[in-house]
């Protein structure tokens, strides 16, 4: 089908714009273009502030680390979900996806806890998956403390947010812990080591392009191993990981990665809730102020994480 008509007004007005110059791009310039831009669309998203919300530094692997706590007014205790952030590990923070964390805490009944994990290239990988796992590890140990259910502990994230959501599920189970309960992974990356199909037929003028990848992945990963499990976790073990929702849009060169890894978990036994979404970009999750099929996507999506979490 084509691409969804609010979603395609969102794309017109990107393609008028200046295009971006990745052979010559600054990643802290990036990240100002990013949070003047879509990360207010992020923000719109959520509409009037009805969460608590509190920033709270935790001991990192590399010094202090910034989380940001929401709490919808439910009875507790409640599930906690631990959610990363996308943008392609180098752009992003806990303020351009504020709105997404509402929306998720609202939608789910859920203490979300949002992680400002450490960013590209100044911190290569392992840095943002450490950061990843720390943060889950302490949630883990604080979810009583925080007013949640620490038997009903989830991850979350989206883009380079769901490969660490997914790679923090994957170690926590290797390393026995900590107890993850249910994973999210909307329009993840999985796997650095294969171009798929996806990637050419969506590359360009979606939002996210096949140039803007390989740009993210080479700011990411430097010269390390792209079939390293860690950073493609679809080359890594899946028996015995959390069930899991995944999301993909017809319309982003990541989808056949995505496709590809709910195939293999269910593959290999683990419970998949699966969303393949006709005529929506990446990046749906942030556009939902001005997308009403986007909103009804991020819903649907947070909604089969919550039965996950109650299971």
């Amino acid at each position: 089908m084509p691409v969804e008509p609010d979603t395609q007004l969102i794309l017109d007005m990107m393609a008028a714009a200046d295009p971006i110059d990745f052979s010559d791009l600054d990643p802290e310039a990036f990240r100002e273009l990013f949070k003047a831009g879509l990360g207010t669309l992020d923000i719109a998203a959520a509409g009037p502030p009805e969460e608590e919300a509190e920033d709270r530094t935790i001991p990192g692997p590399a010094g202090p680390l910034r989380l940001r706590i929401y709490r919808s007014p439910r009875p507790g205790p409640v599930p906690v979900i631990v959610f990363f952030h996308g943008g392609g590990w180098v752009i992003g923070d806990i303020d351009t996806h504020d709105g997404s964390c509402r929306i998720l805490s609202r939608r789910t009944g859920a203490i979300v806890v949002s992680v400002d994990y450490r960013l590209a290239p100044e911190h290569r990988f392992p840095a943002a998956l450490d950061d990843c796992f720390a943060a889950t590890s302490w949630v883990a140990t604080h979810a009583a403390e925080l007013g949640g259910d620490p038997e009903r502990l989830g991850v979350a994230g989206d883009s380079a947010g769901g490969n660490l959501a997914a790679t923090v599920s994957q170690r926590a189970a290797r390393e026995g812990g900590p107890a993850i309960w249910a994973q999210a992974l909307v329009y993840p990356a999985t796997d650095f080591s294969t171009v798929r199909p996806s990637m050419a037929a969506n590359g360009e003028g979606y939002l996210l392009t096949a140039d803007s990848v390989r740009w993210f992945t080479a700011q990411y990963l430097g010269d390390h191993d792209p079939a390293d499990p860690d950073a493609s976790p679809l080359l890594g073990p899946l028996v015995g990981l959390p069930p899991a929702v995944v999301a993909t849009a017809e319309f982003d060169p990541l989808h056949d990665e995505g496709v590809a890894y709910a195939d293999a978990l269910q593959a290999a036994g683990v419970e998949v809730r699966r969303f393949d979404f006709p005529g929506l970009v990446h990046g749906f999750m942030g556009l939902g102020s001005l997308s009403a099929a986007s909103a009804r996507a991020a819903d649907e999506v947070w909604a089969a994480l919550a039965a996950l979490l109650v299971r």
